[in-house]
């Protein structure tokens, strides 16, 4: 049986655009005829993505899934650091918790013991696709990290694929970006570099034509393609662990001021933010007025207020509390036009008290929550993650009947209420989960009160349910005086054709000719040309 053709996107930094180009790679293979697949060996990320079977990965490669038409699993990306703290990391493998791991003890003790997993976790892929598009992390030229790398030149190495090494114009000096990154790797690993593309380019290329004459004649290989940037992409781009507010922040700052009839909806930076994709929609929604409070100062006047996830639920609240934020969110709540929804930690810590006596998740085993919902959550050593589906009837009023809704759990601590409250939602998850005895059965989530103006769940991408979402969004409009807005986004399926446009536009300024050349297959798919 053949093994799949390889082909790996390297960058000579992190944050060049590795994860977007792989998912149009991904995307440019499949329309040309071949089953593709992605594999990133280790990513380092708080967002992440839930598999069909209920495991964790991270959310790039659930994305490059996503751009494939396949399911992801956990082969895709079967080690997963997720930060905790300083120096510390849950090590996730094969979507399910290890360990909590300092740096020293990551590297020196449990890279060797990876290599084995990764190995086999690409073998399976190779089996079963005919190309496997593979990702590397930062940049092969750490020097103090080669001697154990699994996710870069060694990887490319085991899986024998032709490298494309990947340089972001727009943060400047791409040229000694990408001389300085070959001048560091060995021969055998410069040749495996087959080529080059610059990333992000804005402007007129012909005067970019000097320099890439300049860089084929110093290094011996092609510029493959100067990708221009591509505004308002669609598709999730983050898959770095620091989500501070460089980027992030900068997008939702920047936006034009809030027109007359937008509602303003902002989100609590939390210093430990994970899952923000959440929110995505909101920032595509004409009629919303989308930015992030991180201080008190920034507070405004708010029409909404969302609580995100969290990597560390107990920590991230006794900020809120310190900073402030907590007492303000529970004042608003309580004023007369305020909305509040939190999800997952979020909803945790809009409870009435939040209790970690064996210190999963930090070293506080008891904090007193926001207070705005009937609840109390306990953490326990499990971690809940599922695939989920269901219905709402919350705000089905403004569209004359009951929601389908969708979205997955990533969690742990169970949730209990003090008192009687509206369930929300009614779900029920695709898969069995061992550590949950009933939750394949249909059982209800979440928790509203005083009309549904202040709500939580566990499930993330609630707001990706275009039908509840707008009618949560024509509640709050018409409780305000607004006009409220018929039909509105469409969010899954722009997504989709978002990455049918990622795929034209890379291809259109990319050799896919000779890329497929490096690959030693035929363009477009011929099944007899694959090679062992």
């Amino acid at each position: 049986m053949t093994k799949a053709v390889t082909l790996m996107v390297q960058g000579t930094a992190s944050d060049v655009g590795k994860s977007i180009l792989t998912a149009a790679l991904c995307r440019i293979l499949v329309q040309d005829g071949w089953q593709t697949a992605p594999f990133k060996s280790q990513n380092m990320s708080l967002n992440s993505y839930v598999t069909f079977d209920g495991k964790e990965i991270g959310r790039a490669q659930g994305v490059q899934a996503d751009a494939c038409r396949i399911l992801a699993t956990t082969d895709m990306n079967p080690i997963l650091l997720k930060p905790k703290q300083d120096m510390v990391a849950q090590v996730i493998v094969h979507g399910k918790p290890y360990s909590d791991l300092d740096a020293r003890t990551y590297r020196e003790s449990y890279l060797p013991k990876a290599e084995a997993i990764v190995k086999d976790a690409l073998g399976r892929l190779r089996d079963e696709y005919e190309i496997v598009v593979l990702e590397g992390a930062g940049s092969p030229a750490e020097v103090n990290l080669k001697d154990r790398d699994i996710v870069n030149m060694r990887l490319a190495g085991w899986a024998d694929a032709p490298v494309l090494l990947v340089a972001d114009i727009d943060r400047g000096g791409v040229f000694a970006s990408i001389v300085g990154t070959l001048e560091i790797l060995t021969p055998e690993e410069r040749d495996r570099v087959k080529g080059f593309i610059i990333n992000k380019f804005r402007g007129d290329v012909t005067l970019l034509k000097p320099g890439l004459d300049w860089l084929e004649e110093k290094t011996g290989k092609p510029v493959l393609g100067v990708i221009p940037y591509l505004p308002q992409l669609g598709i999730e781009d983050e898959d770095s662990a620091s989500l501070d507010s460089k980027r992030m922040l900068k997008r939702a700052q920047s936006a034009p001021e809030k027109s007359k009839e937008q509602l303003d909806v902002a989100v609590i930076r939390l210093p430990r933010l994970s899952n923000f994709t959440d929110f995505d929609p909101l920032q595509e929604e004409k009629d919303v007025h989308f930015r992030y409070i991180t201080h008190l100062s920034d507070w405004g006047e708010p029409d909404v207020v969302l609580l995100p996830g969290s990597k560390n639920t107990m920590d991230d609240l006794r900020h809120l509390i310190e900073s402030g934020l907590a007492a303000r969110i529970q004042a608003f709540a309580q004023s007369e036009n305020g909305w509040v929804v939190g999800i997952c930690a979020g909803y945790q810590m809009l409870g009435v008290r939040l209790l970690d006596p064996h210190g999963y998740e930090s070293d506080h085993p008891e904090l007193d929550g926001i207070g705005l919902l009937p609840t109390e959550t306990v953490f326990t050593p499990d971690k809940r993650t599922v695939q989920v589906q269901g219905s709402s009837s919350l705000f089905a009023d403004e569209a004359g009947g009951i929601f389908a809704i969708d979205g997955y759990e990533i969690h742990m601590g169970r949730t209990r209420f003090l008192e009687d409250a509206v369930m929300p939602f009614q779900i029920k998850a695709y898969t069995n989960d061992e550590a949950f005895a009933l939750h394949d059965e249909l059982h209800g989530d979440g928790a509203a009160v005083n009309q549904g103006r202040v709500w939580g769940t566990y499930v993330h991408g609630i707001l990706h349910n275009d039908d509840f979402r707008r009618a949560w969004l024509n509640r709050i409009r018409k409780m305000k005086g607004f006009t409220p807005v018929d039909g509105g986004l469409r969010f899954k399926e722009r997504r989709e054709a978002a990455f049918d446009r990622l795929a034209d536009h890379v291809r259109s300024h990319l050799d896919m000719q000779r890329v497929y050349e490096m690959m030693k297959v035929s363009q477009p798919c011929q099944k007899e040309d694959v090679k062992e």
